[in-house]
C-alpha cells in the first residue's frame, strides 16, 4: 500500500508511485490486491501482486502488520524460471506461515491475474488465512488446512490499464455485489475539448466536459446502490509527456457518516500532505470500503 497514489486538495489525485512510470518503460503490466485478514487473532493486510512482463507472469506475495510494516514477504520468479506450483514457509507473529500456489492450470487474458484455474493461498497454524482461485476444494487438500471465524476483506486494488481513447476493467465494489465492468473513455488526441465519460455495465454514470480547465476532479456515482467516489487526475495526458499516465481512483462510500469523514479529510490542509497509505490505514479502522486505483496509459 505504500506506492498507491496521494489526494491533494480537494480535487486532487496526484501519483506518488515511482514504479508506475517504469511500468510502460519496461513493458510490464502489473495487478496488486490487498486483503485483510486475521492471523492468530492479529490484523493485518495480505498484498499479492501479480505481474507480466516478456520474461513471463510472476507472483509475489507480502504481509503487513496493522502499522503497515512489512512481516515478511515472498517472491514467486516468472513462470520461465520457475515451477508453477509449489509452496514457500515464513515466519510472521512468531508462528509459521505457509505460501501454496498451483497455477498449472490457470488462465489468463490479457493481463497478468489469472481468471481461473488456479488457487494461491496463506495457511497459519492449519487455518486458511487467504485462499484466491476457483480450485477450492484442491487447495483445502494440499493443505489440510480449516477455515478461519472470519473470512479475508477484500479492500483495496491497484491496476495498470492500456488504451489509446477507451480503458476498461472489471470491478467489485462490495463483497456482495456484483462484479462490473467498469469502462474509461477520454480522446485527448487531436481534440480541442476534451471530454472523459464513465461507464458501468455500459451505462454512463459520469462525464466531465472542459477537461482542460476540470483535469483533476472527484465526483459521486451510484453502484448497486451504493455511493463510489470517483477521483481522477489526467494532467499527464492533457499537459505531460507522451508516456504519462492518468490516474483514476474508486472509493466505495458505505455510509453517508463515511462520506463526510472523507470530504473533510481532503479538505483539511493539515493533511494534504498524507500519503495513501496513511489514509487507507485510517479509513480500515473506520471500516471504509473499496478502493480501487487505475494508473491508465496510453498507447501510442
Amino acid at each position: 500500500m505504500r506506492d498507491f497514489p496521494s489526494c491533494f486538495g480537494e480535487n486532487g489525485v496526484q501519483v506518488a508511485d515511482s514504479s508506475s512510470s517504469n511500468t510502460s518503460k519496461n513493458g510490464q503490466n502489473i495487478v496488486t490486491c490487498v486483503y485483510q485478514c486475521q492471523i492468530l487473532g492479529r490484523s493485518c493486510l495480505i498484498t499479492v501482486t501479480w505481474n507480466k512482463s516478456l520474461m513471463g507472469q510472476g507472483l509475489s506475495v507480502g504481509i503487513d502488520d496493522s502499522t503497515n510494516q512489512c512481516l515478511c514477504k515472498v517472491d514467486i520468479k516468472p513462470w520461465l524460471f520457475s515451477k508453477r506450483k509449489g509452496s514457500k514457509s515464513l515466519e510472521a507473529y512468531c508462528c509459521k506461515l505457509d505460501i501454496f500456489w498451483d497455477l498449472s492450470t490457470a488462465k489468463f487474458s490479457s493481463g497478468p491475474e489469472p481468471s481461473e484455474g488456479f488457487y494461491v493461498c496463506v495457511v497459519a497454524n492449519k487455518q486458511m488465512v487467504l485462499l484466491l482461485g476457483d480450485m477450492k476444494k484442491e487447495a483445502y487438500k494440499k493443505t489440510n488446512a480449516s477455515p478461519v471465524p472470519l473470512d479475508a476483506l477484500f479492500v483495496a486494488k491497484k491496476e495498470h490499464v492500456f488504451g489509446r481513447r477507451v480503458f476498461g476493467t472489471k470491478a467489485q465494489f462490495c463483497d456482495t455485489g456484483r462484479i462490473h465492468d467498469l469502462v474509461i473513455e477520454c480522446d485527448t488526441i487531436g481534440v480541442n475539448d476534451p471530454c472523459l465519460v464513465i461507464r458501468v455495465d455500459g451505462k454512463s454514470l459520469m462525464q466531465v466536459k472542459r477537461l482542460r480547465w476540470k483535469f483533476r476532479g472527484n465526483y459521486t456515482i451510484l453502484v448497486d446502490g451504493m455511493a463510489v467516489e470517483v477521483y481522477w487526475d489526467v494532467h499527464n495526458w492533457l499537459f505531460g509527456s507522451s508516456v504519462g499516465n492518468a490516474v483514476f481512483m474508486f472509493k466505495a462510500l458505505p455510509s453517508s457518516e463515511e462520506k463526510l469523514w472523507i470530504s473533510q479529510s481532503i479538505t483539511n490542509p493539515s493533511t494534504l500532505q498524507w500519503s495513501f497509505s496513511q489514509r487507507f490505514q485510517d479509513s480500515k479502522t473506520r471500516n471504509l470500503g473499496f478502493s480501487l486505483v487505475l494508473y491508465a496509459w496510453k498507447n501510442e
